[in-house]
């Protein structure tokens, strides 16, 4: 039976708990009061993966403790959104009748949204064929005829075997607004979709009154980009893996939104651009006049090593930084650097991942 250790009484303690250690991490930068994010305290997570184990005519999920690296069976998870439990019953009832579905599958995992699509990978050991294919969309069509709307997707060694589509459309519920987010299988996106919303609030509040254009690096699919576009003239945005830059092109028109432009490129190689060391072709090719932006504000949202010395001086040249952090040790290194010119204006711990050490951080930094 399933036993995923998780006590939600213990939620608001945990919350303290980071609450105060953020705090005192960042003490000696004189922030501002804390601003704290919860997350609902359990269907937060609108990703899981979870291993398949074979036992006789028997299949169920299985996960490992990552301490003592025992398995144990999951046939709920509360961690996982409401679709996610919701599925997975119902998905291995499915695939257990059938051979071609079963066979060697050892992985399933779930990607769902708070607007209620669902995509399923399932992982195998073995090459699959027309045979899964007719199999995998019977199994579509008796779960999507179950109320779902579910895509599924079949993966083995260099293979990708799409059914229908490889993504999802999410919608986050953004202060008065709807924003629309295609989410790419296998691409980065927020696990925790009610806390994203907050962070997305809190982006738009701490700029409402820019001024001028807004340079974002590391954006990703636009999550940031879509929301931030309504306080800027415009927004020119660096990304260097190529599903996110298809994504936030798909984000772009899906929003109506006609002040974005996206650039493919690595935060380092714009830093150079930027300071005029080097000359890219994909930037003549796009038509982009680096010198035509006003921007004022830059946004960052680095991946967890942070940013490097190069690009934190690049950095240090705008009045005034946001910047999201999923790794506060990194953050803590970059502000031994942006502290020299900027001083911390506003402070937020965003939870976006209960029951975990890991904390999402987020600080606005004005020039002193």
């Amino acid at each position: 039976m399933s036993n995923t250790p998780f006590d939600t009484e213990q939620y608001q303690a945990q919350l303290d708990e980071k609450s105060a250690r953020m705090t005192s991490m960042f003490a000696e930068y004189n922030a501002p009061e804390l601003e704290v994010f919860p997350s609902p305290e359990k269907h937060y997570r609108m990703r899981a993966e979870f291993r398949v184990w074979h036992e006789g005519d028997d299949l169920y999920y299985i996960m490992f403790d990552q301490t003592t690296k025992q398995k144990y069976r999951v046939d709920q998870f509360p961690q996982a959104s409401r679709l996610i439990n919701d599925l997975m019953p119902l998905l291995l009832d499915g695939v257990k009748p059938s051979d071609t579905l079963r066979r060697k599958l050892f992985q399933v995992d779930f990607l769902s949204t708070l607007s209620g699509e669902i995509l399923v990978s399932l992982l195998y050991h073995r090459q699959l064929d027309e045979e899964w294919e007719k199999e995998a969309k019977a199994l579509k069509q008796r779960l999507n005829d179950e109320g779902f709307n579910l895509n599924i997707i079949g993966r083995a060694r260099k293979q990708k075997w799409i059914l229908d589509r490889d993504y999802v459309v999410e919608q986050l519920s953004v202060g008065d607004r709807k924003l629309t987010y295609q989410q790419v299988e296998n691409s980065f996106t927020q696990p925790n979709g009610k806390v994203a919303e907050k962070m997305l609030e809190w982006a738009i509040d701490c700029t409402q009154d820019s001024q001028g254009d807004l340079l974002e690096l590391y954006c990703g699919n636009g999550n940031f980009s879509m929301a931030l576009a309504e306080n800027f003239d415009r927004v020119l945005a660096t990304e260097l893996a190529k599903p996110s830059v298809v994504s936030a092109q798909y984000n772009i028109a899906a929003n109506n939104i006609d002040n974005v432009q996206i650039i493919r490129m690595s935060a380092e190689d714009f830093t150079e651009a930027m300071e005029g060391k080097r000359e890219f072709r994909r930037l003549q090719e796009a038509n982009i006049d680096l010198k035509s932006y006003q921007c004022n504000t830059i946004f960052v949202d680095p991946p967890r090593a942070g940013m490097d010395d190069d690009t934190c001086r690049m950095v240090q040249g705008y009045d005034r930084i946001l910047y999201i952090s999923c790794n506060p040790d990194t953050l803590k290194d970059n502000l031994a650097m942006l502290s020299e010119t900027h001083r911390i204006t506003r402070f937020a711990l965003f939870d976006q991942f209960p029951y975990t050490h890991h904390m999402e951080a987020g600080v606005m930094l004005e020039r002193k």
